[in-house]
């Protein structure tokens, strides 16, 4: 395949740093990319901070990121490399690191690939940092050594992976769209302005909190067992719902706390550490003490609630409360006000929300599995183990790709 070896420097125009500075988010205006947006191939734009023209102008001094950048998280998590791949102006969040391939060498797309490839990225990682990885050094990536194949090949490679990319892209945005249809129908329905609050949570749904069986007891861990879900699991990912975490509990680690088992199409809200993240229980779960969930009444359901906790979410971190951080409460949640719906609007909109939240779900189960495909694709074709030559790209993908 004419495998040529050099270094990223050599093949990359610019390699820089990010800026230093942290920049807080404000809502609105230009998209701030911090690790949790870099994905293993594209950025997560889903709920990124966004800040104002001020503060992006005075974050491009070293480089103004554009389309074709790889953007690089150099800690927490290090490793994952995201190609820039719309003409909307970013800036770079700290812990970040950019690079600008040069296209007449490196297609950007597989050079992207080629860093995500789980050897590439292992090797990476021990280079800049050794055994324990904490970052990922500027001089270190320039250094970095890469097996660089013909173009015909690298153009193959990259088309057949963003083929699988793209499906998953158009999946993302699909349900972005469902989520700004759900909330936006929430709102004309139930979030008017001048009606006084007239009960609180609790009146509408039970809030339960969660457990932590003891880490010392390995048995009472293991990698199937009862879903059980930390702040952590959300902040690693942007699905809306979710059945497990990074660990699960055995029947042990279960009995041996507080823990609650709780139905699927509870609410989950993390409580602290950071407060606000919401998800849907996509089968039954616990949690730990980070949250303070909400199983909805049968008259008010689950996507009730779920848009009311997305819309209320920063009035309820000001209502937390703590010296070493902020924490709401179980008390507190409970007492959170509220307008009691009416019952029959609110079986209305459970009927017209249920095809979004079904459809959005599907779509989510559809990206897990074109991402595994596209994982388990991506070694064997850097490898050659894969011929490409004999690999068609459909002009769309479609769910059979994945079907098993």
């Amino acid at each position: 395949m004419g495998y040529d070896n050099c270094m990223l420097q050599d093949i990359c125009s610019l390699i820089v740093d990010c800026p230093h500075s942290s920049a807080k988010d404000e809502g609105t205006g230009y998209p701030l990319i911090r690790t949790p947006n870099v994905g293993r191939g594209r950025l997560i734009l889903n709920g990124v901070q966004r800040v104002s023209r001020s503060i992006y102008l005075s974050r491009i001094s070293r480089a103004i990121p554009r389309e074709g950048d790889l953007i690089l998280a150099r800690e927490a998590p290090a490793g994952n490399v995201a190609i820039i791949d719309s003409d909307e102006p970013v800036c770079l969040g700290q812990r970040t690191m950019l690079l600008r391939p040069d296209e007449k060498i490196v297609n950007p797309y597989f050079l992207a690939y080629y860093l995500n490839a789980p050897e590439q990225r292992s090797r990476l990682l021990r280079v800049s940092n050794g055994a324990t990885v904490s970052h990922i050094n500027v001089a270190d990536v320039r250094k970095f050594s890469i097996s660089l194949p013909s173009r015909a090949f690298q153009d193959k490679v990259a088309n057949i992976l963003k083929s699988l990319d793209d499906a998953i892209a158009l999946n993302s945005r699909t349900n972005g769209y469902l989520e700004d249809l759900l909330l936006s129908r929430y709102d004309y329905l139930f979030n008017k302005d001048g009606i006084e609050p007239n009960g609180v949570i609790s009146d509408i749904g039970e809030v339960i909190g969660g457990a932590t069986p003891s880490k010392k007891k390995p048995e009472y861990y293991t990698q199937h067992g009862i879903g059980w879900i930390t702040p952590r699991d959300l902040s690693n990912t942007t699905d809306k719902f979710i059945a497990h975490g990074a660990d699960d509990i055995t029947q042990l680690g279960y009995d041996s706390c507080s823990v609650r088992l709780m139905p699927a199409g509870t609410v989950l809200f993390s409580s602290r550490a950071p407060i606000g993240y919401v998800a849907i229980a996509a089968d039954e779960v616990t949690t730990n003490q980070g949250f303070k969930s909400i199983v909805p009444n049968d008259d008010i359901g689950t996507a009730f609630f779920y848009c009311f906790l997305k819309q209320n979410k920063e009035r309820i971190a000001d209502a937390g409360s703590g010296t070493t951080f902020p924490e709401v409460s179980g008390r507190t949640m409970k007492s959170i006000e509220l307008v009691i719906p009416d019952k029959d609007q609110c079986a209305e909109f459970s009927e017209w929300a249920s095809p979004i939240l079904e459809h959005q779900q599907v779509l989510e189960v559809e990206n897990h599995k074109l991402k595994q495909l596209r994982d388990t694709l991506l070694p064997k074709l850097m490898s050659g183990e894969i011929d490409v030559s004999k690999v068609e790209v459909p002009a769309q993908p479609n769910s059979h790709l994945y079907e098993n």
